[in-house]
């Protein structure tokens, strides 16, 4: 058991990590956790916020053990939650190849590839849980690519010298999403699930210090309402659309993490925003999102500028001597399979430097050819055909043909709601799965563990603890909805929606929104400075207080009214973004996708400083325009000694 905090802090951060060796602690963990007896678990309710992977899992899952469960998506319906667009892969640890893969390879291979900056136990439970998922997803009808044998496939990913990642085509997430669905739906028609779409979780309730309820706003007809239950579960992904353009759909957003946080829930490493290697680059000022293309396609695919700055031929043109494959002349023993942190600030570093591609000189090649020569067009096209006919739709170029041009662009949140070994934040009753905690990938996280960690949270860890929290919640009855706790959170609510409808600005949502997205991008980004961090702090202060004072919002709060919706998103986004370059400062070193510029080696890679900051940063909310509280919990490594990350 770990308790630290700061030395100006009197709040202890108990990670609850089990007793015994790293490979026993997950089972020690579920023989001894207490249990609700089955003719008991009816008595007892649990809403879940979010239908992506995490939330449909555990929803089902819980369901299925016989709670009842209230399930909470904006979206129309629970099969557009963002999981849906996941593509490459999800990682398990089976070793099908026969190429030296192990729980304990891709344990250490995870607990690298996000720097040393994750707990161990949490980071084995992820590697050790993995095999049953696939069990789990072929059962649910999954159609994981395969071999022509009958074997299910695998391909590599960044940052692993092993075939671990399984697949379907490029659609991988929607098909693992559809499993989950499917099992949702099932336990829906049962009655144990009740399902809330077109609603929006606007806050949390706390009762006595617990977790026992949100406000939700109907976005169909605006209606506000309570909740009550005897556990919160938020799964709600990450909050990368802060960066306004960004591979993530335009709903998604912070806001329920950030409301939760709010109401005292930590929120750890925020700071650690994944920019992923291969989107499509940005065209003009007309977009409001980039397109992910997978990072499965470098596993075929070779990345390279062209070494001539001035370069005005056509790609195929340029002879391979006048190529820079500058990932396979940086890291030699994983070429164009190095973690995307790294693939990121090298594809920016040549595109800073002047040797971009396209028509903003913002983007890098993406080749296809030698694959194509030693593969054939149909294996490619087995492999890939959906991403290739996607950049076909969207570019109008057969990458066949001609090469991909891909970019760098904000992704997937590291951090998150800070968590315990059994996914529950510092409020009891409170817990946090997939993407919204601060998960298991420390400082970087390595490609097909996202969809792997919300799989596991949902149907292989939560299951367990949160049990374990309420076989304590029997004796304790539900409280009414018309507790004054339950009436001062709506009130609240009501107060923000009222005061942006009144506001009667001049600007609209999206016009912050996009000057947000590029201070973070260009000061909170691929990198960043004690001076550009300072920066950024000051102009977003000015213009969230401008925000607030000329923001314009149309239409009224009993309408459906999506600017009213990405009012309240635009305005928990400037808070977070205040923390993730606050929490970017307090770091001297540089790790994982927090690389400060000041501190590096002479050839350009991240210097790293365990001595100091080999810890995990939860921070708390003191009120509104006051300074975060920071609680350090150390990073104790007894298995794996923390060690320079190198991919030469």
């Amino acid at each position: 058991m770990i308790h630290l905090g700061d030395s100006k802090s009197k709040t202890m951060l108990d990670s609850k990590i089990p007793s015994g060796h790293l490979s026993e602690k997950w089972n020690n963990y579920k023989n001894n956790a207490k249990l609700v007896s089955p003719n008991n678990r009816n008595k007892l309710k649990i809403i879940v916020v979010g239908t992506g992977l995490a939330g449909s899992s555990i929803a089902a899952s819980l369901a299925e053990m016989g709670y009842n469960v209230e399930s909470f998506c904006f979206q129309d319906t629970a099969r557009r939650a963002h999981s849906v667009a996941a593509q490459g892969g999800v990682n398990a640890s089976k070793n099908y190849k026969n190429d030296g893969d192990s729980v304990y390879r891709m344990f250490r291979d995870t607990l690298k590839g996000g720097d040393f900056r994750a707990r161990e136990a949490n980071v084995y439970r992820l590697a050790e849980c993995s095999m049953s998922l696939i069990d789990q997803a072929v059962a649910q009808g999954v159609p994981f690519g395969r071999e022509y044998s009958g074997y299910l496939n695998n391909r590599s990913f960044g940052g692993v010298q092993v075939s671990r990642t399984f697949y379907s085509r490029g659609q991988t997430g929607q098909q693992l999403l559809l499993g989950a669905y499917q099992a949702l739906l099932r336990q829906v028609n049962r009655g144990k699930i009740k399902l809330h779409t077109s609603h929006e979780m606007l806050d949390l309730v706390t009762i006595n210090g617990k977790a026992k309820g949100i406000i939700s706003r109907n976005l169909e007809t605006g209606e506000i309402k309570r909740h009550v239950a005897n556990a919160v579960v938020l799964a709600t992904g990450g909050f990368g659309k802060i960066f306004y353009l960004s591979t993530l759909a335009m709903g998604c957003n912070g806001s329920a993490i950030w409301r939760a946080h709010k109401k005292g829930a930590f929120v750890a490493n925020p700071s650690w925003t994944q920019i992923h290697p291969t989107s499509l680059p940005q065209s003009g000022n007309h977009q409001s999102k980039l397109t992910l293309m997978s990072e499965s396609l470098r596993n075929d695919g070779r990345i390279w500028v062209p070494k001539n700055k001035d370069e005005q031929r056509k790609p195929n043109e340029i002879p391979e001597e006048e190529r820079d494959y500058y990932l396979e002349r940086r890291y030699p023993a994983f070429g164009n399979l190095a973690p995307r942190d790294i693939a990121s600030r090298a594809a920016k570093e040549r595109i800073d430097k002047g040797f971009g591609v396209g028509a903003m000189k913002n983007a890098v090649y993406l080749d296809f050819r030698r694959a194509i020569q030693n593969h054939g067009k149909d294996m490619i096209k087995e492999r890939y055909g959906n991403l290739f006919s996607m950049y076909e739709k969207i570019t109008g170029i057969n990458a066949y043909e001609e090469p991909m041009k891909i970019s760098p662009a904000a992704h997937f949140s590291m951090g998150g709601l800070w968590v315990d070994y059994e996914l529950m934040t510092n409020i009891p009753g409170l817990f946090a799965l997939g993407e919204a905690n601060f998960g298991d990938h420390g400082a970087n996280r390595l490609g097909a563990n996202s969809l792997l960690q919300a799989c596991v949270d949902g149907y292989f860890v939560a299951p367990y603890t949160i049990g374990n929290y309420l076989a304590d919640e029997l004796k304790n009855p539900l409280p009414e909805t018309i507790d004054k706790a339950f009436e001062e959170a709506e009130n609240k609510v009501k107060t923000q929606l009222e005061f942006f409808i009144n506001n009667k600005g001049n600007k609209t949502v999206d016009h912050y929104h996009k000057q947000l997205g590029k201070l973070l991008y260009d000061y909170c980004g691929l990198s960043r400075s004690k001076d550009g961090l300072q920066k950024a702090i000051e102009q977003i202060t000015d213009l969230r207080e401008d925000f607030l004072q000329h923001v314009l919002v149309p239409g009224t709060t009993k309408e459906v009214n999506a600017e009213l919706e990405k009012a309240g998103r635009v305005y928990d986004y400037f808070e977070i973004a205040l923390l993730m370059c606050e929490d970017a400062l307090q770091r001297d070193e540089s790790c994982g996708a927090h690389f400060r510029e000041e501190f590096q080696t002479e050839d350009g890679e991240a210097l790293r400083d365990d001595d100091n900051f080999q810890y995990s940063s939860a921070w708390e909310w003191k009120g509104e325009n006051k300074k975060h509280q920071l609680h350090k919990e150390k990073l104790v490594f007894e298995y794996e000694q923390p060690s320079v990350r190198s991919y030469k």
